[in-house]
């Protein structure tokens, strides 16, 4: 069974080897004290969220802070093929499930989508309410899957925000089901497009998803112009919540990241 993991702010972990201490103190300390209750001489793994991980046992807690004698500090590096989820907003929490859901699965990066069709939107306070929400969703998430990296949810766009996104893009796929190609045939298409000499290069993948009442036509286009391509995600029409983590389970499988 893998250890469980609590979270570090980044850098904490710089400087630190087999044999030293660690004391994690705040929220994280107290919930793996009265939550977990970890006790004297069990696993744990501290991680500061952006690939620093350091394995060890917990050698004390007291007051609130959990000290933790590192047996190992690893530095996991991010695949060289990044995807990056644009999710629409959507009602309920289904958005938010579809970040829950990608985090899990291994995507690196979250962007929120004021797409025309969405029914939520974010305005004002709100808009900075949600977004923290959407980070604490990931951030718990990956705790949960004992990842070392937490996905970053950027700022959100609309649809200017998002053409802009994917004419920056190495490759940025609009998931419709009109589409005539299937994902899996992008995806190799696109693998084969890239030169040899380039193959040393990290790369960003958009997968786009729309609202529950889909993407525009309008939007298809200007997204389209805008270096986008269209594929097809299996022969049924997936929720917003399910579109975006069964994309990432695909691609990751085709692009040799699993």
């Amino acid at each position: 069974m893998s250890n469980p993991v609590f979270f570090t702010a980044a850098g904490t972990l710089d400087g630190l080897g087999p044999g030293d201490i660690f004391v994690l103190d705040g929220a994280e300390a107290r919930h793996a004290i009265t939550v977990k209750r970890l006790e004297v001489g069990e696993a744990v793994d501290i991680a500061d969220g952006a690939g620093k991980r350091l394995t060890g046992t917990v050698a004390a807690s007291s007051q609130g802070n959990l000290e933790v004698v590192a047996s190992d500090v690893l530095e996991e590096r991010q695949p060289m093929v990044r995807l990056v989820l644009v999710q629409a907003l959507a009602k309920g929490d289904r958005d938010e499930l579809a970040v829950e859901t990608a985090t899990e699965l291994g995507i690196d990066a979250v962007v929120p989508w004021q797409a025309e069709r969405s029914i939520v939107r974010w305005k004002g306070e709100r808009a900075a309410k949600a977004h923290a929400k959407w980070q604490s969703v990931a951030t718990a998430a990956a705790k949960q899957a004992r990842r070392a990296w937490i996905p970053e949810v950027r700022a959100a766009v609309d649809g200017s925000g998002l053409a802009a996104a994917v004419a920056a893009a190495d490759l940025a796929i609009i998931l419709h089901e009109d589409a005539k190609r299937p994902l899996r045939e992008v995806l190799e298409w696109w693998q084969d497009q890239l030169s040899d000499g380039d193959s040393g290069a990290t790369r960003e993948v958009l997968l786009i998803v729309g609202p529950e009442g889909g993407i525009s036509p309008r939007e298809v286009t200007k997204l389209s112009d805008a270096g986008a391509v269209t594929a097809l995600l299996g022969h049924h029409v997936l929720r917003s919540s399910t579109a975006g983590p069964a994309a990432v389970v695909l691609a990751s499988d085709i692009l040799g990241r699993w």
